[in-house]
C-alpha cells in the first residue's frame, strides 16, 4: 500500500490528487505530528515537511528511511527493497 502525507488540509490535498492523477491516498497531517514523529520535520511549527519515503515491514515498523527522494528514480529503488531485486 502507498501514502502520502502532507501538512495539507482535506480539500487541499483533494485538489493536489485531482490536478496531478494519484493512485495512492494522501494523508492530513495538519498537526505535523506525524511528520515529526518520523523526523520529516524537525519542529512541530516547520512549514513544511522534507521530502522523505519510509517503507513499513509487516508489523507497521519502520524497515527503510528513504532521506533523498528523487522522484525519477525513488519507484524503482523501492520497489527492488521490497522485492529483495
Amino acid at each position: 500500500m502507498v501514502l502520502g502525507a502532507s501538512f495539507n488540509t482535506v480539500e487541499q490535498n483533494a485538489a493536489f490528487a485531482k490536478k496531478f492523477d494519484f493512485g495512492f491516498k494522501l494523508l492530513c497531517d495538519t498537526d505535523h505530528k506525524l511528520a515529526t514523529a518520523l523526523g520529516a520535520a524537525t519542529d512541530p511549527k516547520a512549514r513544511w515537511p522534507k521530502r522523505m519515503s519510509f517503507l513499513f515491514d509487516e508489523n507497521g515498523k519502520v524497515a527503510r528511511v528513504y532521506d533523498k527522494v528523487d522522484p525519477r528514480d525513488h519507484p524503482a529503488q523501492v520497489l527492488a527493497d521490497v522485492t529483495g531485486a
